[in-house]
């Protein structure tokens, strides 16, 4: 087994490489890509994808599998051996059922896709995406074909990002979440609103800039293996636990979108940059599932960075670099202040207790996209109407409506769920690490983030793809993912904050 072993390791270090220099070109073609790269991008990125797809997929990989797979009945399951080869040989069967042309084409698509979405974006115009959406949305139910039926053509692309979820879990989730969280919006609405001018008066960019570096220290990001841009939509990239990196965008308008979205980017990143190494570039480097994902970047910037704790250490700091903005604001305010709840357009600047309504939004347009129901060019009027059936708010333009998020350009439909998912996890996993760790406030107070960091390195980073999420949720937390811990969460922070 050993020899057969080693060749397979060997052969997935060499995709792992194609894989990397893929993700860079990306990451390149988001942060510093002149506007008329992105065909040139595109084709790189089809020729990496193909070569990538095409090793492995090989009869070699599959003879190699085959020859492994037989070993593991004699193998520990919770073995380094055994988990590799599990994992890889699930990824091939995914795989190989996937036409290399297909992988092709999917690349040239979705990079001319995001140029157009950032053109579209910046102009506020859907027609200029729609001819790209419509493509993307046409390439998803062709992948949806490749596979074998499920109890729900999403289902198979949920799978891709959360491993073992299905549509109907997801739905059953969300059922229990709506009506609750609908209830304490509105009980909330009731109570007078609290004062956050504050937030929107005009704020230096740099100094908020160099203030997030800050907290993200302090979180412990290392900078050694890492950095920091702009972006149009905030995002974290790793070609390795040793280069993960991260972006943010400034708004002018909306100065603490730069501080919040750097500590929800951290967030991922010090996931990424825990990963063992044992995992480096074999199939189980990078997070478990985009929920588990989410659940580290929700857990910094809010249950974190929007406590009180949090901000006990670092407001003197922030009143320091601004004055004349903070200068007769009390932590107290601030701190009610950066919780506010009020419906907002825009999903990655809403505040806690709404956040997962937009989430819901997206995911029965994505799943009405992949059944044909509705037609893209319709989702601009659909997108309103559900905007404010949800959160009564009716966007005044397609950037702060459908346009607001970059991810169908990528081709990430099956992703939105699991937004929502990693609110819950980072409540269950939340409530755990306070079960052991009962003074964490009174280390929070003194900037001390170190046996968080630790307890989450040790439970959930370190494993990297080892587990699947439900799997790893339930060995940390003794359940599944489940929305109490965080109904919990939120009914207490807004019950205090607003006096309900």
């Amino acid at each position: 087994m050993n020899e057969a072993y080693n060749a397979l390791k060997e052969r997935m270090a060499e995709i792992a490489d194609l894989n990397h220099a893929a993700a860079l070109i990306g990451w390149d073609q988001q942060v510093y890509m002149p506007e008329g790269a992105a065909q040139e991008h595109g084709n790189m990125l089809a020729t990496l994808g193909k070569i990538s797809h095409e090793k492995f997929t090989a009869d070699e990989t599959g003879k190699l599998l085959q020859e492994l797979k037989a070993e593991l009945p004699n193998l520990d399951a919770d073995s380094e051996e055994y988990r590799v080869i599990s994992v890889t040989a699930k990824d091939y069967d995914r795989a190989t059922l996937v036409p290399a042309d297909f992988i092709v084409e999917q690349a040239q698509v979705t990079a001319v896709a995001h140029q157009a979405w950032a053109e579209a974006r910046a102009k506020s115009d859907f027609s200029i995406f729609q001819p790209h959406l419509e493509k993307v949305v046409e390439l998803a139910q062709r992948y949806v074909t490749f596979f074998p039926p499920a109890e729900h053509p999403y289902d198979t692309l949920l799978d891709l990002f959360e491993p073992g979820m299905k549509t109907a879990d997801v739905q059953t989730i969300f059922n229990q979440l709506r009506p609750q969280q609908v209830e304490l919006i509105r009980a909330i609405s009731e109570r007078p609103q609290v004062e956050d001018s504050f937030m929107h008066l005009e704020y230096d960019e740099k100094g908020m800039w160099d203030f997030s570096v800050e907290v993200a220290s302090a979180f412990g990001y290392d900078w050694q293996r890492g950095r920091q841009d702009n972006s149009a939509h905030p995002f974290t990239t790793s070609f390795s636990a040793d280069d993960v990196r991260i972006t943010t965008r400034w708004v002018s308008d909306l100065p603490y979108a730069l501080l919040f979205g750097t500590m929800h980017e951290t967030g991922h990143a010090l996931y990424e940059q825990g990963v063992g190494s044992v995992w480096n570039r074999t199939a189980l480097e990078g997070g478990a599932s985009l929920g588990i994902h989410e659940s580290q970047s929700r857990m910094w910037e809010n249950l974190v960075g929007r406590s009180l704790p949090f901000w006990q250490h670092f407001y003197p700091k922030l009143q320091k670099r601004f004055p004349s903005q903070l200068g007769n604001v009390s932590v107290e305010q601030f701190y009610r202040g950066i919780n506010k709840v009020e419906p907002s357009l825009i999903r990655v600047e809403a505040d806690e207790a709404t956040y997962n309504l937009h989430i819901m939004l997206r995911l029965e347009l994505e799943i009405a996209m992949l059944e044909g129901k509705v037609a893209i060019r319709d989702l601009p009027a659909l997108w309103n109407a559900k905007m404010e059936e949800y959160l009564g708010l009716t966007p005044p333009n397609d950037a702060k409506g459908v346009l607001q998020d970059v991810h169908w350009s990528g081709g990430m439909l099956g992703y939105f769920s699991t937004y929502a998912l990693g609110n819950l996890i980072s409540a269950q996993l939340w409530e755990k690490f306070k079960s052991v760790e009962p003074d964490i406030d009174e280390k929070m107070r003194s900037g001390d983030f170190s046996s968080l960091l630790s307890f989450m390195r040790i439970k959930i980073h370190q494993h990297g793809r080892k587990y699947e999420p439900q799997e790893l949720v339930q060995r940390v937390t003794g359940s599944k993912i489940d929305p109490t811990a965080y109904l919990g969460y939120l009914t207490g922070k807004y019950n205090a904050i607003y006096g309900i």
